[in-house]
């Protein structure tokens, strides 16, 4: 990992500034992270051509606890990085609504390709921008019916509109999927204003129950996390995790890692 992560952050434990962690991202050289730059290029090219064919089979959520707005994150110089990672397929980009923060959904072609991003390639990166990190592995094999019944484009949905917010959902039960009432649950997502499609996500080892649920506006994706999901996690007495994201800024740096919910 030294080879191929730059070692330029900070030694100490103070938090660092919005302006420093700008900075950390845009000082990231691609060689430093084991790739010449054109090897990069080449590289991501031939994985992309690859990978459109690759079906994922794993998912994983990230997000930065840094505050950066998304016109400041040099992501083309990162999508040749990420592109170049074993067993890579897409990645939707997120930025935080109303703070900014850093992450994504990718596509995995193995659980074991998603936790070898977890475990060596994202850590390093947030340990060069000096931020801490979230990351979550999602075996989709168990949630690819409920999905595809959803509209999910990873899993053969026909796009219709282009999503302009995701809203990531995570709660705190551990149910193995085949007893998840996903069928029930189905009919009354698709009542919800403005949804486009939807992916259940279950956890790697843990079982949690969540998704990444597209919407036509920021506002629908806001009344839904904030007024309509909380209800369900009420009526199942469970604490829960909610995140809403800007899909209008991250939409050119989606569409350069196959992100499938474009047209």
């Amino acid at each position: 990992m030294a080879s191929r992560v730059p070692r330029h952050a900070p030694g100490g434990t103070a938090p660092m500034s919005r302006r420093k962690v700008t900075a950390g991202l845009a000082a990231i050289p691609i060689a430093a992270i084991g790739l010449t730059a054109l090897r990069s290029a080449a590289t991501a090219q031939s994985n992309q051509k690859e990978h459109q064919t690759m079906p994922a089979n794993a998912f994983v959520y990230t997000e930065l606890q840094a505050s950066v707005p998304f016109t400041d994150v040099p992501w083309e110089k990162l999508n040749a990085a990420i592109a170049a990672q074993p067993g890579f397929v897409d990645k939707t980009w997120f930025s935080g609504l109303g703070n900014h923060s850093v992450g994504g959904l990718y596509g995995f072609a193995s659980v074991d390709d998603a936790l070898l991003y977890c475990t060596d390639f994202f850590p390093a990166l947030a340990r060069d921008f000096g931020v801490a990190q979230t990351t979550r592995v999602f075996d989709n094999q168990a949630t690819a019916e409920a999905s595809a019944a959803m509209d999910a484009p990873h899993f053969g949905g026909r796009v219709t509109a282009e999503p302009r917010a995701f809203v990531y959902t995570e709660v705190q039960v551990a149910v193995p999927f085949e007893n998840a009432p996903w069928q029930d649950r189905n009919p009354v997502l698709r009542r919800q204003k403005g949804l486009l499609s939807k992916i259940w996500l279950s956890g790697h080892n843990t079982n949690t129950l969540g998704g990444l649920d597209a919407f036509d506006t920021v506002e629908n994706a806001l009344d839904f996390a904030i007024n309509e999901f909380p209800k369900t996690t009420a009526a199942m007495n469970a604490a829960f995790y909610t995140r809403v994201f800007d899909a209008r800024v991250t939409e050119a740096a989606s569409r350069g890692l196959n992100s499938p919910y474009y047209l």
